[in-house]
């Protein structure tokens, strides 16, 4: 199991394609994903809000599979750092909490604002965009990374996909640097 630990905050695991790169990278070990019962039903309930037609018991069962994938990610016993935590929005405080009952180094967040280093860095935190936290994956394990994108690209069947599919939907998702690196990997490679 990777030792380094990072808390996946809710709005990164609503676009599918950007949580589905997340879980390969953690399957294959790169980093250890981290979350809460808390961080999930707000998920789901953006989820939801987002695709308002989608039956809520696709989205429990996508929660279900994860954390059954993942058996240790799902921290609990959080709520009792809360109380201790400063944030700008005390409604984040629960995502920080549970990042230090889980041991993470990280917090993947497209809300950096929320996750200030001032107040991240004495606890030994510090808050990534899911651009910036793909690019690091993408340096520790090029060629994994460029992999298991195509298996994600392969896995898609209603509708098809293609590894440009897949990079054209992270880029929407909030990794359009990371698209572009792992595109110019397969331009340099002839893939």
């Amino acid at each position: 199991m990777a030792a380094f630990g990072a808390v996946l905050d809710a709005c990164v695991l609503v676009p599918t394609a950007l949580c589905d790169t997340l879980l390969r990278l953690a399957d294959r070990d790169l980093y250890r994903p981290i979350w809460s019962a808390r961080i999930l039903a707000e998920m789901r309930q953006a989820v939801l809000e987002v695709h308002p037609g989608l039956d809520a018991g696709r989205v429990d069962a996508r929660i279900r599979s994860m954390n059954a994938a993942f058996e240790d990610a799902c921290v609990s016993g959080w709520e009792g750092l809360v109380a201790g935590i400063r944030l700008p929005d005390p409604d984040d405080r629960h995502v920080v909490a549970a990042a230090l009952r889980g041991r993470a180094e990280a917090i993947v967040t497209a809300n950096l604002r929320d996750f200030p280093a001032d107040a991240l860095e004495p606890l030994g935190l510090h808050a990534v965009s899911p651009d910036d936290f793909l690019l690091d994956q993408l340096d520790l394990d090029p060629a994994g990374t460029v992999e298991l994108l195509g298996e994600q690209a392969r896995d898609k069947k209603r509708p098809p996909a293609t590894v440009e599919d897949v990079l054209g939907a992270l880029g929407r998702a909030g990794a359009p640097r990371f698209s572009a690196a792992v595109a110019a990997l397969l331009t340099e490679s002839g893939a």
